[in-house]
C-alpha cells in the first residue's frame, strides 16, 4: 500500500492525510504515483482531461503507463488540490531515500523540510464495517456516473439507477434508491449553491436523503450552503475515490445508508 502523507492546503492551511491510490501494473504489481513531496499542492481551478493523467513508471518491469493525476480534497474548506509526481525516469532515485530522510508536510510552511520519522500509529483494532471501496478509474463522465452508483451501493444504498423519466435539463445526473436523491456532476466547473439547493430540494420532494458527488469541487457559497442543510458533499477524482469534504459526508461514509 502507498505512504500516506499530510498535504497541507494552500487556502486554509489545514493538513490533510493523503495516500495514493495503488493501481495493478499489466505485469501484475502494485503501481502508485510518486509523488514529489518537495513540491506544493496547487489549486484546481479548472480541470481538463488531457492534463489530467502522468507517467508512471513500474518499479518491479520499468514499464511507463499513464495513471490519473493526484488530488485530494480539503475536509475543512473543500479545496480541491493536484499534487506533483516525480517524472518517471526520476522514480528509481526517488526510491533510494530512505524512511529517516522523508520530508515534512506538502504545502505552505512545509515543502521540503527535513523532518524526524515518526512512527506510525497502530491500526485500530475494530472490526470493519464495510471492506474497503474498490475505486474504477475516470476516464469519462459516465465513469464518473457508475463510480458515484458504486459508492452508494457500497454505502448501503439499495437499487441505485438513473429514473426511466426524462430528467430536468441539467450539467448533473441524477441517481436515485429508495431513500436516496444524489446528483452527478461530471464537468469541469464547480457546483453552486444553486445546484446543492436543487438536489435538496429534490430530496425533500421524495422524503429521501440528499448527495452530492462533483469531480471538480464546490463554491464557497455551495458548500456554505450544503452545511447548513446538511447535505452530504463528496468530490471525485480521476482514480475514482469519492472523497467526503464536509462533516455530514463524514456522518454518512460512517453510518452508511439509513437502512
Amino acid at each position: 500500500m502507498a505512504e500516506s502523507v499530510p498535504v497541507r492546503c494552500p487556502a486554509c492551511l489545514r493538513e490533510n492525510g493523503y495516500t495514493a491510490p495503488v493501481f495493478p501494473c499489466a505485469c501484475g504489481s502494485p503501481v502508485a504515483p510518486p509523488l514529489d513531496r518537495s513540491a506544493p499542492p496547487r489549486p484546481l481551478t479548472h480541470r481538463t482531461w488531457s492534463e489530467a493523467w502522468v507517467s508512471v513508471r513500474c518499479a518491479a518491469c520499468g514499464r511507463v503507463s499513464e495513471w490519473p493525476q493526484p488530488e485530494a480534497g480539503c475536509a475543512a474548506c473543500g479545496t480541491v488540490v493536484r499534487l506533483a509526481v516525480l517524472a518517471a525516469e526520476a522514480v528509481g532515485r526517488a526510491e533510494a531515500v530512505g524512511p529517516a530522510e522523508r520530508r515534512g508536510p506538502m504545502g505552505p510552511g512545509g515543502e521540503g523540510a527535513a523532518q524526524v520519522p515518526v512512527p506510525a500509529p497502530e491500526p485500530s483494532a475494530a472490526p470493519s464495517v464495510r471492506p474497503a471501496f474498490r475505486p474504477v478509474t475516470i476516464r469519462t463522465a459516465r465513469d464518473a456516473v457508475s463510480t458515484a452508483a458504486l459508492y452508494l451501493r457500497w454505502l448501503g444504498f439499495r437499487d441505485v439507477r438513473r429514473p426511466d423519466t426524462r430528467p430536468v435539463p441539467s450539467a448533473a445526473v441524477d441517481l436515485r434508491a429508495p431513500g436516496l436523491v444524489a446528483q452527478v456532476d461530471p464537468t469541469t466547473s464547480a457546483a453552486g449553491l444553486r445546484a446543492v439547493e436543487c438536489v435538496w430540494l429534490n430530496g425533500l420532494t421524495a422524503s429521501a436523503t440528499s448527495v452530492y458527488f462533483s469531480l471538480a469541487g464546490y463554491t464557497e457559497d455551495g458548500r456554505a450552503r450544503a452545511d447548513d442543510l446538511g447535505i452530504p458533499l463528496f468530490v471525485m477524482d480521476l482514480t475514482g475515490m469519492p472523497q467526503p469534504v464536509n462533516d455530514a459526508a463524514d456522518a454518512l461514509v460512517v453510518t452508511g445508508a439509513p437502512y
